[in-house]
């Protein structure tokens, strides 16, 4: 065997590791990514930083002030996310998570779509583009569109996924019949995507009314097609969550029971086994595209019609990117990835908690990119805690024959 291919087969090993980590890997993952986050928060701390200059006279004063300032930041975190027992009422008190379930919403949705292309081979990078495609076309039926209560919301929602859907499978189209590849051409309409949405936004018979303001911004959704509150108006929670569960629910069946799914899987395990196989590789490639962004989709309506003002070209709030992370951690499957955005959306609902102590929230930034180091190195963790090593993996492994072919898509 040459050294070139003997190079392809180690790399193919390492991205199927990544893709099939086990539950053991990656719970000692998170934890390994809050330990690398109190590290940074003790170096940072003030108080211990002088006393480590007489560390060895009295080394208690530097372990307590470590112990205090990472009992504090996280603390300040469970606060934030989850829990706030020094609130007055319990309505108070169970407020941030709340908020942790309604911004892990869109992550779940958009990180499903990631997932989706993961287990048939394929690199989604172009999350964010899908998003705000998917915010353009739910957005103008929210804003132009009079239509009855919960009609106009569906009928919002599914152009959100359409809009969506429709991107997904330009990329899906151009690989099956270019042979492109998928992370350029989804990184690159991102940038068009962005920049598309706020040239619409700029012209007042599209996306918005004539404004004074040189900022863009569009107009407010429809009360009729705003998704309605779940627990009363005294929460910002709404029914995004809900449709994000059906998203998961949907998911699993997809990819678990469905002939679909068993095309799906069957192309991201072996391209060419699948063609001999009788199954239209290219077109399953279009078709993956397309139901990956229609995911991302629901997390573009849960941003357009979740609140009752104008969504503005900064209103993706990086869910696109976000999502890798979120698929990866959650190992591409439903429930995986529904606990996984749920966590970073505790860390998107704790962050100012943390700020208001003192703690800067960008640790909470170090925490995430940490677990997805530690998650993309499967070897470093084994040999950390010496586990043993991974003898099988699931059907994420086969992203081999996607990356290291030679023919690529025919």
């Amino acid at each position: 065997m040459s050294d070139v291919k003997k190079n392809e087969e180690s790399m193919a090993q390492a991205v199927k590791e990544i893709l099939s980590g086990g539950l053991t890997r990656t719970v000692l993952s998170v934890l390994l990514g809050f330990l690398v986050g109190a590290l940074f928060m003790i170096g940072s701390n003030k108080e211990f930083i002088e006393a480590l200059g007489y560390l060895f006279s009295r080394p208690s004063d530097a372990l307590g002030a470590a112990a205090q300032v990472v009992s504090e930041g996280y603390g300040a975190l469970f606060r934030g996310a989850i829990y706030n027992a020094d609130a007055d009422t319990f309505e108070k008190a169970i407020r941030p998570l709340t908020e942790t379930l309604r911004l892990g919403a869109p992550l779940i949705a958009a990180g499903l779509g990631i997932g989706l292309t993961f287990r048939v081979g394929l690199f989604n990078i172009g999350g964010t583009g899908q998003l705000i495609f998917g915010m353009i076309f739910a957005t103008f039926v929210a804003t132009r569109l009079e239509l009855p209560f919960v009609l106009h919301t569906l009928v919002a929602l599914i152009a959100g996924i359409v809009g969506a859907a429709l991107l997904g499978a330009l990329v899906g189209f151009l690989k099956a019949r270019t042979g492109a590849h998928e992370v350029i051409l989804t990184i690159m309409l991102n940038y068009i995507a962005l920049y598309f949405f706020t040239f619409l936004m700029r012209n007042p018979a599209l996306l918005q009314e004539t404004r004074a303001t040189g900022n863009p911004k569009a107009d407010p959704a429809a009360e009729t097609a705003l998704l309605p509150k779940l627990i009363g108006d005294n929460y910002s929670l709404h029914w995004g969550l809900i449709f994000a569960l059906l998203a998961v629910v949907v998911f699993w069946w997809l990819m678990e029971r469905s002939t679909i799914g068993f095309r799906l899987r069957m192309v991201g395990f072996n391209p060419d086994a699948a063609r001999a196989a009788g199954i239209n590789v290219e077109k399953t490639y279009i078709l993956a595209m397309a139901l990956s962004a229609g995911f991302v989709g629901v997390a573009a309506a849960n941003q357009s019609l979740g609140v009752a003002v104008g969504v503005t070209p900064s209103a993706h709030a990086n869910i696109g990117f976000d999502a890798i992370t979120v698929a990866l951690l959650g190992g591409s499957s439903g429930p995986g990835i529904l606990l996984a955005g749920l966590l970073f959306g505790a860390f998107k609902a704790g962050a100012p908690s943390m700020q208001v102590i003192g703690v800067s929230p960008e640790v909470l930034g170090i925490v995430q990119g940490a677990i997805v180091l530690f998650i993309a190195a499967p070897p470093l963790i084994r040999a950390i805690f010496r586990l043993p090593a991974v003898q099988n993996s699931n059907a994420l492994g086969a992203v081999r024959k996607r990356l290291f072919s030679k023919g690529g898509a025919k």
